[in-house]
């Protein structure tokens, strides 16, 4: 028996995704947990291993292939799903008296071993019986298999699927599945020749999975989110000068602090000082969050991706340093782990390195609140009624009006100006 072995979805919203490396080929025995690709998603490379063992038949997607869409068939796995034959019994002539009809011995289920699973434990089952499950709507957790090791098998969903509990799930699958349908999408856009441009003038640079998935993400947050932006600027001489010791005390150590590290940590201790703001909106209501998981936005040439530093109010700003400079590093490589850059409570976007002044984010969702931090630059103010100069820097956040509104945005602001104009209150 043959059983297609599909694109994993190794992210909530992967839908696509290039098939960097094949580390089998056809002939080879796997074993479940064995690595047998190398899938690229828009923001990294991740392995992928073997869920069944088999052998590969057909390698259908070859390595370097751009787009697979999630669910498609990639290769073949022969010997999976099949029940042993049974042993081959003496045939023993029945007394008339114990004879059955064929009719009534025909509706007598075959004897076999079989398992059901409990809550919490995987359901051993072959990826065809998966698939027709999956396509049926039928739940595995509640059939007992006929197959070697209790595994359950082609056979077993399809005489579930005509059972009367059978179909009522497929019809509240289906419901659901209607339900859940997205909206028709919008015709594409006008080409670049409608809007007067001459043909050939340009060169088209196809898009990668990362800019695709940047492109519906930013495009439906600016869109669905409710947002507005909060300013302030920041006196930041104490700042710079608590920086240039911290680092000249501890350079021995290696710690090389940078201005991002240091409003990485006042921006966790501000929303642990506020805590409405560090908030998710969510249908069923406004998660609250434990922990300031701050995302960092790291450019790379695909894009920006935004690892985390989780927890970052209970960290130092050596070990926040650290941290941040190795999940950069990774990020660039492409090598990032899912659980390092998914997820989080509040973003950071920092382009004061490249001479912007000010500027405003797009809410990343789920987060409340996404932070923009200018240059610092020299400016002329007022103090004490007179013309004095000082190290300026310009912050914006985005605020999401379903969780922080302004004056929920200005109490945070107001937290996070403390600490950076007064970096000494970090440590207390």
């Amino acid at each position: 028996m043959t059983t297609p072995i599909t694109m994993p979805a190794l992210s909530p919203t992967m839908e696509e995704g290039n098939l960097a490396k094949w580390h089998v080929k056809a002939g080879d025995k796997i074993e479940p947990g064995q690595v047998i690709a190398e899938i690229e998603t828009d923001k990294a490379t991740m392995e992928v291993e073997a869920v069944d063992e088999g052998v590969i038949e057909e390698i259908l997607v070859p390595e370097g292939s751009q787009g697979v869409k999630v669910n498609t068939p990639i290769a073949t796995l022969s010997g999976e799903g099949e029940a042993p034959k049974p042993a081959p019994k003496q045939e023993v002539k029945p007394s008339p008296a114990k004879q059955q009809a064929p009719e009534a011995a025909s509706k007598r289920p075959p004897a076999a071993e079989t398992v059901s699973a409990t809550p919490g434990e995987r359901v051993l089952a072959s990826p065809l019986a998966r698939r027709l499950a999956e396509q049926g709507g039928i739940d595995l957790s509640g059939l007992q298999g006929s197959g070697p090791n209790g595994r359950i098998v082609k056979a077993d969903v399809e005489a579930a699927t005509k059972s009367p509990r059978a179909a009522a799930q497929q019809q509240t699958s289906r419901q659901s599945r209607e339900v859940s349908k997205p909206a028709p999408q919008q015709s594409p856009p006008a080409t670049l020749e409608s809007y007067g441009i001459r043909p050939n003038s340009y060169d088209l640079v196809p898009l990668d999975l990362m800019r695709k998935t940047i492109a519906k993400r930013m495009t439906a947050s600016f869109r669905d989110v409710p947002h507005f932006p909060l300013t302030i600027d920041l006196e930041i001489d104490a700042l710079l000068k608590a920086r240039r010791e911290i680092n000249k005390r501890f350079a021995d150590n290696g710690v090389k602090i940078s201005v991002n590290d240091m409003c990485i940590k006042a921006a966790a201790l501000a929303l642990k000082l506020v805590p409405e703001a560090n908030a998710s909106y969510t249908p069923d209501g406004i998660a609250m969050h434990h922990h300031a998981d701050i995302a960092v936005a790291v450019a790379i040439p695909q894009g920006l991706i935004t690892p985390i530093i989780w927890a970052a109010e209970t960290k130092g700003l050596a070990q926040i340093s650290a941290e941040m400079a190795d999940l950069a590093q990774r990020a660039r490589e492409r090598k990032l782990k899912p659980e390092e850059f998914q997820g989080g409570t509040f973003s950071i976007s920092n382009m004061g390195m490249l001479g912007i002044k000010s500027f405003a984010s797009i809410i990343n969702e789920p987060h409340g609140m996404i932070m923009s931090i200018g240059a610092g630059e020299k400016r002329p103010i007022v103090k004490n009624d007179a013309l004095a100069i000082a190290t300026m820097m310009t912050v914006t956040v985005t605020c999401d009006h379903r969780v922080v509104d302004g004056a929920l945005g200005a109490a945070f602001l107001k937290a996070f100006k403390s600490f950076l104009e007064d970096p000494m209150a970090m440590l207390l």
